[in-house]
């Protein structure tokens, strides 16, 4: 695509506005939105995973408001706020779209600003940043939650200093994005953080204007623990992709199968049955959290749980029958430690489990796989049907 001249005007700008529960800034929201953009074209788009009456609330704000307002309710919300904001870049009225929270702690003011910036033809992604100069991070609530948010930005940005070079505020709610510029099909939103998913996943070029962070009128804040173990998640998913995850849970279990070895063999029992009866009870845990964690992205094309589980169960137990020999050959010719010994069988392991759970237990069912190609074969000769008739 060719790239906007500087100085070329955009022909409008959708504000994408994901809610949940945020009957009681509604009203404030469209006001100061209608009142920075009044010389432009914009349209207001809220998309709503509300269980209150906010879709309602927007419907009935929305007849009277000065530019247009449009809401899209979510019945079944699906990946969070992240999905939600993805919903809006495809519902759009225009290809330039502003998004910002609904708790007003986003200064509406602010649009036109983003919007010039922009039309300088250098950018298409617009941040709006705490982190330059005449930015003000003041509306979190708490010396911890500011540090929390520092702290998260600066792992971000270690993470991918490449990526994110020209990022001060990845972690910002509040951007322009020209979606022209993003495929949506590839961006995988979980949580809150869909800029970093979009600066990570496009090949975007990214400019800044300075944000004060104002103070939440009304509402709760979204984040929470689960939050924050989610963008953990998600960054991992996004830095090292799946294996990265599944090491994780591996090392998690590998320590639980050496501590649960080494306290049976501390109380008694015998080294080859302490490491079976850690390999089964880590077996089972890994699976839990594998499902839960890593391949919960697989898992409704896959076959069901209950052989997703068996596949899984027999493997390993086969697999550790394997390495319980092996693991007995180092103790008794190598002379080292069975904990030492059940290390290294556990790291051998390790790609071979990772292989076999990626391409068999989570691999899509037979019907998926010919739905898949009948719909690709339509889409084939669609094409050609179109070309023909041009």
């Amino acid at each position: 695509m060719d790239d906007m001249s500087a100085g070329e005007r955009i022909p409008g700008a959708t504000v994408i506005i994901p809610t949940f529960n945020e009957r009681d800034n509604i009203a404030a929201l469209v006001s100061r939105v209608s009142a920075s953009v009044r010389d432009r074209d914009v349209e207001i788009l809220f998309v709503d995973d509300s269980t209150d009456d906010t879709p309602d609330v927007i419907r009935g704000i929305a007849a009277s408001a000065p530019v247009p307002v449009r809401v899209l309710h979510r019945d079944k919300p699906e990946s969070g706020l992240g999905g939600a904001v993805v919903e809006g870049i495809r519902s759009a009225a225009y290809d330039i779209c502003i998004v910002m929270d609904g708790d007003l702690q986003h200064p509406p003011e602010l649009l036109p600003d983003m919007i010039d910036r922009y039309e300088d033809g250098d950018a298409d992604v617009v941040i709006a940043s705490r982190y330059i100069g005449g930015g003000d991070n003041g509306g979190l609530a708490g010396a911890l939650r500011v540090g929390v948010s520092r702290g998260a930005t600066l792992l971000t940005k270690a993470m991918f200093p490449i990526r994110l070079s020209g990022a001060s505020d990845p972690m910002t709610g509040y951007f322009l994005v020209d979606r022209r510029r993003v495929d949506p099909d590839a961006l995988r939103p979980n949580g809150f953080k869909i800029l970093l998913e979009i600066l990570v996943r496009s090949d975007v070029r990214v400019a800044e204007v300075p944000m004060e962070f104002g103070e939440r009128l009304h509402g709760e804040s979204k984040a929470s623990f689960s939050q924050g173990l989610a963008f953990l998640k998600h960054l991992a998913r996004l830095r090292f992709g799946k294996m990265s995850l599944f090491a994780i849970i591996g090392g998690v279990g590998a320590l639980a199968n050496l501590v649960i070895m080494w306290a049976l063999t501390h109380v008694g029992v015998e080294y080859i049955w302490a490491a079976i009866i850690a390999a089964e009870v880590t077996i089972i845990g890994n699976f839990i959290l594998q499902e839960r964690y890593v391949f919960n992205d697989m898992s409704h094309d896959a076959s069901g749980i209950g052989v997703r589980f068996a596949q899984s169960f027999t493997f390993n137990n086969v697999e550790a029958a394997l390495r319980i020999p092996i693991l007995a050959l180092m103790v008794e010719t190598w002379h080292i430690s069975s904990i030492l010994a059940a290390a290294i069988a556990l790291v051998a392991a390790f790609f071979v489990r990772f292989l076999f759970h990626s391409l068999v237990v989570y691999a899509p069912r037979r019907s998926v796989r010919l739905e898949r190609k009948a719909e690709e074969r339509n889409r084939i000769l669609l094409e050609a049907e179109t070309a023909a008739a041009e």
